[in-house]
């Protein structure tokens, strides 16, 4: 068991470098579409090479960080029933989702994907679009994102095994008490409020 904990290390510490990297990529998509944006409102012209990185990045940052989502437990989880269960039968709930659910479909699509790279890499297949880009690069992340999907997987499994066996920390609980949902919902709320006692300042001014 302590070889597949540290085998799971190594699968977190992956998709934890990878998760990292690709946040890099949201701060170049926003660069990209905002000089796409100028240049097509204020010298009328566009590129479609400029217009299809923009797309490929923006696949990016959902297909590679797939398995990093998994690892900081950020993915949704419908747990209306299995959360009121004791925290052990909610471990052997996530055991039979990746085993039946999570490790089949990412691995049929990965190998579903393999060979539609393949083609696109051998026949070094273009963009329909003028000025476009090549296409296999972004065929490439289907296969690359599910795969990191299914090391995520793989941890997990071990990871909630390990728990049973009380060996390693429970592998479902959040890195936040409450969910990026959760904290978003509470910064409106908190920005409604702040603007309403702006508003009701600016009326007792005015009076």
């Amino acid at each position: 068991m302590k070889a597949l904990l540290a085998l799971s290390r190594v699968i977190d510490a992956l998709n934890q470098r990878v998760g990292r990297a690709v946040t890099w990529v949201t701060l170049l998509v926003v660069l990209v579409s905002a000089g796409n944006a100028i240049v097509r409102k204020v010298f009328h012209t566009s590129s479609n090479a400029w217009l299809e990185l923009q797309w490929y990045m923006f696949g990016a940052m959902f297909l590679l960080t797939a398995g990093y989502t998994l690892l900081k437990n950020e993915h949704v989880r419908v747990d209306i029933l299995s959360s009121r269960l004791p925290r052990n039968k909610q471990i052997w709930i996530e055991i039979f989702g990746v085993l039946f659910f999570l490790l089949p479909a990412c691995t049929l699509i990965m190998y579903l994907s393999w060979p539609v790279f393949v083609d696109s890499y051998v026949s070094n297949e273009q963009s329909s679009n003028t000025g476009g880009l090549i296409r296999w690069p972004v065929k490439l992340m289907i296969p690359v994102g599910f795969g990191l999907l299914v090391l995520a997987g793989i941890s997990h499994l071990i990871k909630c095994v390990g728990y049973l066996r009380g060996l390693c920390p429970d592998p479902i609980a959040r890195e936040n008490a409450k969910t990026a949902e959760e904290l978003l919902a509470e910064e409106i709320a908190r920005e409604a409020l702040e603007r309403e006692a702006a508003l009701q300042q600016q009326n007792q001014q005015g009076r």
